[in-house]
């Protein structure tokens, strides 16, 4: 069929309907796999009220295109990861015709494989507006948005969907854990794995195993993380998720299995840091702590290829928001923003004792726990699309800093469920953004969680992270990056004398009652004997610390570094001063 032909018909589409849906008939009629013609006739059938119809031939478009040698060329680049390839032929055909959904929908999934998520929303938005009832692209865009911490709107698409299969399960269960409905996520995880099938998925297992090890289901946890290596005993996820568990140690018959692991051609790369990383903790529980560094020198090695840091780049954030938050700056903006007194922010540097600080506030009566909440990362993801961060602060008015504090209340609301005064946010990465936090939420209370310099950057060293935490996986981007975090607070010490609480661990595991009454005091709660059996509080908890915050407080990862200590210097150098008077 000529282009002629359907433009004849796309003109006709405006005026008669009835007739563009009679043009279409006649060559599907000649041509059932004519995609160009089921797409017009959908169109007519829109406008002539016949939404189901109108579905059906949106289907059946996406189904005929598929058989296009253009995105048949594309397909076969995308299933060999050549996006390089399959971009262009994509782009080309939707230059074509721009109205080619299965076409939007595979360059949506370019877009996301490359982490342009924004693009593939906009993408999976567009065609799903041309087929609504696309229910490949409308699962897309739930995954998009869950990948941009738009979690309730993710969720808004899932609910839209009519197909319950596995695919659509995992990811509801993964949602609907990220909003802390763990009892639910574990529900759908189970009814996932009975389904046949699918209990042969190891990656389905070890997300069922992190929703049990969330809940304190600690033994569930490694029997469905064990589940999941004896699918496939070289996923490297699996073996790292049992070495996390922070309270569990892994066998001395682990290790050959480990190492074996490692030897197995099939292993990816992502499969060779995590068990690089598993093996380092086996062999540290183990009694061989220098063995066991070597390899979480290899581990972290393979993870910074993948993670390219540059330490300079939060330097140079840090020196701009000191420049900009000085005192007439503060002075200027006093009493502005929301005064809302509700949340407490825990913030510093990751494995510094923020969860243990968490479960402590969150075991009295006025406080609510909930997990590292992405709103203000998400706040300064958008003022950057307006200006350069920082310092578009300064031209933000009275009305949008509190417009600001409003917003992240609203956004963070899904997360309180148990009526309590205050919530917490301990979002470690925070801290380089206290300063927003005072303009926009000025009756907020910040505690500052801090640790010593060379048991925290090690613990640091020694941790995967899903994601987020790209310096540390260098000893001398850790210093540097502790270094400037101190350099920040002191600076806010500084121009807002008071303003943020600080709490250094060595004191909590030291006197544990002295440290938590001085917590309370300064954050204006009244002592609480519960804050003292904190451990016996059964609130789901996120983090690696998951484990250790359900015991009494201990010292088991404490000085843990002085056993490598010779292959620290990279860190004490980066370091500085900051190591001997971090406590200021």
């Amino acid at each position: 069929m000529t282009p002629a032909t359907y433009s004849a018909i796309r003109r006709e589409l405006a005026e008669d309907p009835r007739a563009a849906l009679r043009n279409c008939e006649q060559l599907l009629a000649r041509n059932s796999d004519d995609a160009e013609a089921h797409r017009l006739a959908a169109r007519a059938l829109r406008a002539l009220g016949s939404e189901e119809r109108a579905s059906a031939e949106e289907l059946a478009a996406i189904d005929a295109s598929t058989l296009d040698p253009a995105l048949i060329q594309a397909g076969h680049a995308m299933v060999h990861n050549r996006l390089e390839q399959a971009e262009p032929l994509l782009r080309g055909r939707l230059r074509e015709n721009p109205f080619d959904v299965a076409a939007i929908r595979m360059l949506a999934e370019v877009a996301g494989r490359i982490g342009r998520y924004q693009d593939a929303e906009r993408l999976l938005r567009r065609a799903l507006e041309l087929a609504p009832a696309f229910v490949a692209a409308r699962t897309n865009l739930a995954m998009a948005l869950y990948r941009q911490n738009k979690t309730v709107e993710a969720l808004a698409e899932l609910d839209r969907l009519t197909d319950d299969g596995p695919g659509n399960g995992v990811l509801r269960a993964a949602v609907v854990a990220r909003l802390g409905e763990f009892a639910e996520a574990i529900s759908l995880y189970e009814s996932v794995l009975a389904r046949a099938g699918s209990e042969r998925q190891p990656r389905i297992w070890t997300s069922y195993g992190h929703a049990l090890k969330t809940v304190g289901r600690q033994a569930d946890a490694v029997a469905a993380y064990r589940r999941a290596l004896e699918l496939r005993p070289a996923y490297g996820e699996a073996w790292w998720s049992i070495a996390n568990l922070k309270t569990v140690r892994l066998e001395e018959a682990d290790i050959p299995s480990i190492q074996g692991a490692l030897a197995e051609p099939s292993a990816s790369t992502e499969d060779r840091y995590h068990l690089h990383f598993a093996l380092a903790k086996a062999l540290e529980d183990g009694g061989r702590p220098e063995q066991g560094f070597e390899h979480y020198l290899k581990a972290n090695a393979l993870r910074r290829e993948q993670l390219p840091y540059r330490a300079q780049r939060t330097s140079s954030a840090v020196d701009r928001t000191i420049a900009l938050f000085d005192s007439p700056f503060l002075a200027a903006r006093e009493g502005q923003g929301c005064h809302q007194p509700d949340p407490v922010f825990v913030l510093g540097m990751p494995r510094a004792g923020s969860t243990l600080i968490e479960q402590i506030l969150s075991s009295h009566s006025m406080v609510e726990g909930t997990m590292e909440l992405p709103d203000i990362l998400s706040l300064v993801s958008q003022l950057g699309k307006e200006g350069s961060y920082p310092q578009v602060i300064a031209a933000l008015t009275p009305d949008r800093l509190r417009e600001l504090g409003e917003t992240y209340l609203e956004r963070t609301q899904i997360h309180r469920r148990e009526g309590k005064a205050l919530f917490i946010d301990k979002t470690p990465n925070n801290w380089l953004h206290a300063g927003l936090i005072h303009l926009i939420l000025p009756n907020a209370r910040i505690v500052d969680a801090r640790r010593h310099p060379l048991d925290c950057g090690y613990s640091n060293f020694r941790q995967h992270y899903a994601s987020g935490q790209a310096f540390s996986y260098d000893l001398a981007d850790i210093g540097h990056y502790y270094a400037d975090y101190v350099r920040l607070m002191r600076h806010f010490d500084a121009v807002m004398p008071g303003r943020i609480v600080r709490v250094i661990h060595e004191d909590l595991l030291d006197d544990p009652e002295e440290a938590t009454r001085s917590l309370l005091d300064a954050l204006n709660l009244p002592f609480e004997e519960a804050c003292l059996r904190f451990f016996e509080n059964d609130r789901a908890v996120r983090t690696a610390s998951s484990e250790q915050v359900r015991r009494p407080i201990n010292r088991d990862g404490a000085g843990l570094w002085r056993a490598v200590e010779t292959g620290l210097h990279p860190l004490r150098d980066a370091l500085g001063p900051i190591l001997e008077d971090y406590r200021v």
